[in-house]
């Protein structure tokens, strides 16, 4: 009878262990922690570049013009009045290094569909601490990423100037423009607006009366020199 007795109770033991194991192992299991992925950094440009977009809206460019794009020395320039009579777009958004315009390539250039490019950037992407050699991997990025939806479009790239502000610069402007005019000399669709020697004057520095105040941007004498210079790749 005892032993009957002891029997029940070892096996109402190991029931009730049991279900308690049970209940444990019918919880459905903790998902294991997922690492949460960063969020994507706003865009500096953004409000740019909706202001581009709406342009568009408003005054849709025809195909086969010519779109300036790049840094503040092409957000500056008033190329309307610079070539009368020419189909010009300016989608120039200052501070900005070449990069940028790789990342907006198809807002600013290829909605466009263009017959010509042209293209002043490097300066700020040298200032930031950029070598010269990213700047040519950056001008290739953008001039494959042109041509891959518009094969035929020419792309004057306008050399990185020689300026007050940034003459300490001067040697690492000069090897990247070394480095991208030996890329455009290779592709008879690139052409290479040499801005150096025309804008030192006879001390060997940068001409004064170029530039605004800053020393960097070019003043109203500045972009006269470049509008000659410019002119014979925009045919």
């Amino acid at each position: 009878m005892m032993r009957h007795l002891w029997l029940t109770l070892l096996l109402a033991a190991a029931s009730a262990s049991g279900a308690a194991g049970d209940d444990r192992r019918g919880q459905p299991a903790r998902p294991s922690a997922q690492p949460v992925a960063p969020a994507a950094a706003p865009d500096r440009w953004a409000k740019e570049i909706a202001a581009f977009v709406a342009q568009d809206a408003a005054t849709p460019f025809a195909p086969g013009g010519i779109v300036f794009v790049g840094s503040s020395s092409i957000r500056m320039w008033d190329v309307a009045a610079a070539f009368p009579g020419r189909p010009v777009l300016n989608r120039g958004f200052g501070g900005t290094q070449i990069d940028d315009s790789v990342r907006h390539v198809d807002r600013l250039v290829i909605r466009h569909r263009p017959a010509t490019v042209v293209f002043y950037a490097g300066d700020n992407d040298l200032a930031a601490g950029r070598t010269p050699q990213q700047v040519q991997a950056d001008f290739r990025t953008f001039v494959s990423r042109v041509h891959a939806a518009l094969p035929a479009a020419r792309i004057a790239f306008v050399a990185i100037k020689p300026s007050l502000a940034r003459w300490a610069l001067i040697a690492q402007v000069r090897e990247a423009n070394a480095l991208v005019r030996a890329d455009c000399d290779r592709d008879d669709r690139l052409g290479f607006v040499d801005v150096d020697g025309p804008m030192i004057g006879w001390d060997g520095k940068p001409r004064a009366d170029l530039f605004i105040k800053d020393g960097l941007h070019l003043s109203p004498k500045g972009y006269a020199l470049w509008n000659v210079l410019v002119a014979p790749f925009l045919d």
